[in-house]
């Protein structure tokens, strides 16, 4: 393999929307109806699904009449106060948005359940993309997660429908409406500002049958639209083996292909062997999680990119689990249930989406991100809270600093590989490989108070293997020695941050 010509540009504003640490909620229940988050929009005796919420509003006030209570909720849900709120208090970076095949209107609805209810679908999509607009305007990236898919990827009813039954795994017919879904919407997103990624499934049911295999295809047909778009993946609640494909995914021999990032879920409410946990333990527990990344990140020339966001994660535990607790101590315990998963998310992972935003019993209790922002069980990291001002003076003091430290690094790794283990090596590597890391790392930190997004705060890398792994595509370089580029951009990153003292 001998080295190519460079093609490494400045990070563009896009680049740090999709790239940073995405710090966010989820919107739940707008374009995808759960009668516990939202039965306003529910006749009264009416099954918990959208299925059931669009059907019997039809029946109970025609079609016009539903078709308009449906379009309001789409478009007001979500207030101009809310987004401020979630820009300048919660300091998110980003929301998770999910969607269904029926959002996509009624071409996309025939010969599914949603065909005689299709034409109440006719302006979701206009209205999915004038959100995204919204959020944009704030500084604020999307995540399209097609999060109802024909048949149902799993049992539950925020997959559309109340069947109880995951059926899209086996079933063609699906699988190919499915395809057909992602395909418009990666063709869409190329030309809407603000999105982070796509979502190809959200919670997948356990060992999905053939899912991997349609993972392949259908990464494979997005590439042919746009290659940048990051793809996120459902784990279907089997972290380990999702590591390993994404390795494979995310490998130098793939070159210029979409990143691939998982999304795993962590959720401490629902199994009978968390009931039989005391909320201290399960704190503790959240303090270790994700471990499966170990041994398969941060060495993109090894192994591949492998890289990790929790799409969903809330503040909530069973009453088994409570009644193991004084309820004296319980506003306590949900903050430091809260904290010990964020301080996690932050440190291993990409990013995190709280579920959720929003619900007609504001301010949503333990599911409620915005009422566990404001008790300070969930946090931002530091960096995002930081002003303008401090952001350029964090900036000044580290290019200050930048020659000192590099020739402190680059002897120390020359020192180390010459001294103790003489060979031929080309350090010239680890040079180019540091000055982009620290450029990339102050160029992320920069972003908003240089203009170039909206906003205060500063962003870090938080998508950093997969980062990685397109820098070193982009840079040209190649060959046996390629480690020493990779360990110096790295290492460049790390510096940056100690210098801005982040």
């Amino acid at each position: 393999m001998t080295d190519q010509p460079s093609s490494i540009q400045e990070p563009s504003p896009l680049d740090v929307l999709r790239y940073r640490y995405q710090h966010g909620t989820n919107f739940g229940s707008i374009f995808v109806l759960e009668k516990w988050l939202t039965p306003s929009m529910y006749q009264d005796k009416a099954d918990s699904a959208e299925l059931a919420a669009v059907t019997g509003n039809i029946k109970a006030m025609g079609l016009d009449a539903a078709k308009q209570k449906f379009e309001n909720h789409w478009e007001t849900y979500i207030s101009d106060s809310d987004l401020d709120w979630l820009a300048n208090q919660a300091h998110c970076t980003s929301v998770r948005l999910p969607i269904g095949y029926f959002t996509l209107g009624p071409a996309y609805c025939a010969n599914t359940p949603f065909e005689s209810s299709a034409a109440v679908y006719e302006n979701a999509w206009p209205a999915v993309k004038r959100l995204v607009a919204r959020l944009t305007a704030k500084g604020i990236g999307t995540l399209l997660d097609l999060h109802a898919l024909p048949g149902g990827a799993n049992g539950g009813d925020h997959s559309g429908t109340n069947s109880g039954k995951a059926e899209l795994w086996k079933s063609k017919r699906n699988l190919d409406l499915a395809t057909r879904c992602l395909l418009f919407i990666a063709h869409e997103a190329r030309s809407m500002d603000g999105v982070i990624g796509l979502q190809l499934v959200n919670e997948a049911e356990w060992d999905a049958q053939g899912m991997y295999g349609w993972y392949d295809s259908v990464i494979g047909q997005i590439g042919g639209i746009d290659n940048t778009l990051p793809l996120y993946i459902s784990d279907a609640w089997n972290l380990g083996p999702a590591v390993g494909y994404t390795n494979g995914k995310n490998s130098l021999h793939a070159g210029r292909a979409n990143p691939i990032v998982i999304d795993t879920h962590l959720y401490w409410a629902f199994s009978d062997d968390d009931k039989k946990k005391n909320p201290s333990q399960i704190a503790n527990e959240a303090r270790y999680k994700l471990s499966e990344l170990d041994g398969h990140d941060g060495s993109v020339v090894d192994h591949g990119a492998a890289q990790v966001v929790i799409g969903e994660y809330s503040c909530v535990l069973t009453e088994d689990s409570w009644a193991k607790a004084s309820a004296s101590e319980k506003e306590n315990l949900v903050r430091e249930f809260g904290q010990a998963q964020t301080q996690r998310y932050q440190q291993r992972a990409g990013g995190s989406f709280f579920w959720t935003y929003r619900m007609d019993w504001m301010d949503g209790g333990e599911w409620g991100f915005k009422q566990q922002t404001n008790n300070g069980a969930i946090t931002a990291p530091n960096n995002l809270t930081l002003s303008n001002d401090d952001v350029q003076s964090r900036i000044g003091h580290a290019q200050s600093q930048l020659d000192g430290k590099f020739q402190q690094t680059f002897g120390g790794h020359c020192n180390y590989w010459d001294s103790n283990h003489p060979g031929e090596y080309e350090h010239w590597r680890f040079e180019s490989g540091w000055k982009l890391g620290f450029n990339d790392a102050m160029t992320f930190f920069g972003a908003r108070a240089n203009g170039r997004l909206p906003g205060t705060g500063g962003d870090k890398i938080g998508m950093l293997d997969i980062w990685t792994k397109k820098r070193i595509v982009e840079s040209g370089q190649a060959g046996k020695l390629l480690w020493e580029f990779e360990q110096g951009f790295r290492q460049g990153v790390r510096d940056f941050y100690e210098l801005a003292g982040i």
